[in-house]
């Protein structure tokens, strides 16, 4: 049995397996499948590093090496996106950025795509956070921190750090924002609601900006 993985390594390389053989076809023509057993191998290395839990670390190997492929695939012009994409940054990815980004995909419905990112990723969104979302309708129950990649910066128009410092990458054509926003984290609800509040004004003015409506 691997230690890390908590799965036996016959059961770990099946799953694994199976992951590449469904991205490569989605992504056949775009990506080979060494590329994408590449993608899907670091991407267990990082979420393993970070869970205390693996229940469901093979969907969410699945999910977030999709999202780096799709996201590679965009910077190399392989993979066009309609739509801008913004990218939210926090040191652990369980409070400020999972918050503007759920709150963004919102209100945007799919006329922006929306990732999210941690410098110094943690294992889980605490309750407080998803409560407090959930107290205005926006769902944060499929969303998982997630570390902060190369190709998700590469692929995103707009970048928003809130509280990471230098710990993001700067390229050249893309807009950067620093939200100086408080940390909800760890704090009562009572104390998180006005952060949220001030979360989600500032993802309700950028949203026109993003679409060119301002």
């Amino acid at each position: 049995m691997t230690r890390a993985s908590g799965l036996p390594q016959h059961d770990l390389h099946v799953q694994l397996d199976r992951i590449v053989e469904e991205l490569s076809d989605t992504f056949h023509g775009v990506f080979s499948p060494e590329t994408v057993r590449r993608y899907v191998d670091e991407t267990h290395t990082l979420l393993r590093a970070q869970a205390s839990v693996t229940t469901h670390l093979a969907t969410l190997t699945a999910r977030f090496a999709k999202e780096r492929l799709t996201d590679h695939g965009h910077t190399l012009g392989l993979a066009r996106v309609a739509v801008p994409q913004v990218l939210f940054i926090c040191v652990h990815n369980i409070g400020r950025s999972q918050m503007a980004a759920a709150l963004l995909d919102h209100h945007a419905s799919g006329k922006v795509a929306v990732r999210s990112a941690g410098s110094q990723p943690r294992d889980h969104i605490p309750r407080q956070i998803v409560d407090a979302l959930a107290e205005l309708g926006v769902p944060l129950t499929c969303a998982y921190p997630k570390p902060l990649t190369d190709e998700v910066v590469r692929a995103a128009d707009v970048v928003v750090t809130m509280g990471c410092g230098d710990a993001c990458p700067v390229y050249p054509g893309k807009r950067y924002l620093d939200w100086q926003i408080d940390d909800p984290v760890g704090k009562p609800i009572e104390e998180i609601r006005p952060i949220r509040d001030e979360i989600d004004r500032r993802v309700r003015d950028l949203l026109p900006e993003l679409l060119g409506e301002a």
